[in-house]
């Protein structure tokens, strides 16, 4: 099983981009944290980052047909972008929606995320610590969804 882990823009500047609201941790640290835990879960993971929205769209059409689940943290895509909504929607697969910070006690115009209501569920505020239950989440999901479909062959 192949878990997506995308990131949008800015977060390839994780440990240099306003610690007090990020943290220090880089997102290289992130990703090395979720490789530990995918081992144990034995899961493989795809890692992506992209600042354009067009890649990001991309490699979630491609996740269709690769991986079975998305950690998806559209950095500020979240607020405005229906073209990465419409793909969330689309693609058929769980997605969590993660978020280093908390954005619902944070200015007005991140309080609100078009990603949401599309997505599996939505992990936020907790730090680093969001992207392994993200993970942990979409691995559960991910499973049932596989343990759905035998069901539904016999």
């Amino acid at each position: 099983m192949k878990i997506l882990v995308l990131n949008g823009p800015n977060l390839n500047l994780l440990g240099q981009r306003e610690p007090s609201v990020y943290g220090s941790v880089r997102l290289e640290d992130i990703n090395e944290s979720l490789l530990f835990m995918a081992g144990e879960l034995d899961v493989d993971l795809d890692f992506y980052q992209s600042n354009h929205e067009g890649a990001l769209l991309d490699k979630l059409h491609a996740a269709i047909d690769e991986c079975a689940a998305v950690i998806f943290n559209p950095g500020a895509f979240t607020h405005y972008s229906y073209a990465l909504r419409d793909a969330v929607a689309a693609i058929g697969i769980p997605v969590i929606e993660v978020h280093l910070s908390n954005i619902h006690a944070r200015e007005e115009f991140r309080h609100h995320s078009v990603i949401a209501p599309v997505a599996a569920g939505q992990i936020v505020g907790l730090g680093p610590q969001g992207y392994i239950l993200a993970l942990q989440a979409a691995v559960a999901l991910a499973r049932d969804a596989v343990f759905a479909g035998a069901e539904g062959t016999e």
